[in-house]
């Protein structure tokens, strides 16, 4: 079962700027995890285009599965026979595991809400479905992944505060049936629990109330990142963040861009994925110390330079910008996997120079030094 420590909390103030960034470490059953901590998506039972050897190389302590998608294939029955997604995949490490909520946001025009759960149509081959949030738990159970999330209701932006409230009361009770299930079952899975509420702070404020009542051994923000403004994200963190157990971890779900990461941990967020690393990796933007890179501009063609000299990576190591760019431009797949390495290498060492910033009480001086290198 899962066991977190929360080893330091920075209480620097510099002016009128101060940080409640956390140190902190979960136990699982598949190993350790050090936080704050990014989540690599791996959405199928994996990370696309790299191996678990280049996960590990990353720095990668967890990864993110999808209950939606690997309920639809190979399917529960495949993942049962082959003794879990960690023995199927041959991921030895933890892994989390999402209920499919966002999946029903994000897939709107196939789902459709109900007290009892969703009733959905697969985007595969457009067969009938129905997940209540007790099928939601009972198959991350099958999944046997070391956190499991409740199936929830996300809100996209904007909504109605009528909306938002529609979804916020199904989702505290889909919370509540998933949370006996899972104890009635006894499963080592541990479930975190979702607060909604979506841009409405009164209704954020409710939804963590209610969430909280409940003894989830972790918590998760969801509905961000769903459409608004960027300050309008850090401001319902802002305000949700202080409201969940300080002695039990803290997820905001689907989060973001590196600066979305480093201004979260400061406001005390402890568990972050995106597919963003990965996404724009085949995209041919790369994340580097000084901002994003697009490595198919023509400036690059002749480029005897790594991609980010500050980095470790095996990419930065071992290939030139010249070699990537023409990599990328000729569809080679080896571009897919070189630059996917990259780009999770700096999502997880930028996570690791937080925590021995927060550690060094230096959070806020890394902070300032982060954002002027890439203003640049």
């Amino acid at each position: 079962m899962l066991d977190f420590k929360l080893l330091k909390e920075s209480k620097q103030t510099c002016g009128s700027e101060n940080t409640r960034a956390r140190l902190g470490q979960i136990k699982t059953d598949h190993g350790t995890i050090q936080t704050p901590i990014f989540m690599p998506v791996g959405t199928l039972g994996s990370v696309k285009a790299v191996t678990k050897e280049d996960l590990d190389h990353c720095g990668a302590q967890i990864i993110l599965g999808n209950n939606y998608h690997l309920y639809l294939r190979p399917g529960p029955e495949v993942i049962e026979h082959m003794g879990g997604l960690h023995e199927f995949s041959g991921w030895k490490k933890p892994m989390l595991t999402d209920s499919g909520g966002f999946q029903f946001f994000s897939l709107a025009k196939l789902a459709k809400f109900t007290d009892e759960g969703v009733n959905f149509q697969s985007h595969i081959d457009g067969s009938r479905h129905f997940f209540s949030p007790e099928k939601a738990v009972e198959m991350q159970m099958i999944l046997g992944s070391d956190i499991m999330m409740s199936l929830d209701w996300c809100m996209g932006h904007p909504a109605t505060e009528k909306q938002t409230m529609e979804a916020l009361v199904k989702t505290t009770n889909w919370a509540k049936k998933g949370y006996d299930f899972w104890q009635k079952k006894g499963g080592k899975n541990n479930l975190f629990g979702i607060v909604q509420g979506g841009m409405f702070k009164h209704l954020r404020t409710l939804s963590a109330q209610q969430i909280t009542q409940i003894d989830f051994p972790g918590f998760a923000i969801g509905g961000l990142s769903v459409g608004e403004p960027t300050q309008m994200m850090y401001e319902m963190a802002d305000h949700t963040l202080p409201l969940l157990p300080e002695d039990k971890p803290r997820y905001i779900m689907g989060v973001g861009t590196p600066e979305n990461l480093v201004e979260l941990v400061g406001m005390g967020c402890d568990m972050f994925d995106c597919v963003m690393p990965s996404r724009n990796a085949r995209n041919g933007q790369l994340f580097t110390s000084k901002g994003t890179m697009n490595i198919y501009n023509a400036k690059f063609k002749m480029d005897k330079a790594p991609l980010d000299e500050e980095c470790q990576c095996y990419t930065c190591q071992n290939y030139s910008r010249a070699y990537l760019r023409h990599l990328y431009k000729s569809r080679e797949l080896l571009a897919y996997r070189l630059n996917t390495i990259h780009n999770l290498y700096y999502y997880l060492d930028l996570m690791a120079q937080m925590r021995h910033a927060i550690k060094e009480d230096k959070f806020l001086e890394f902070k300032k030094d982060f954002l002027s290198k890439r203003s640049k």
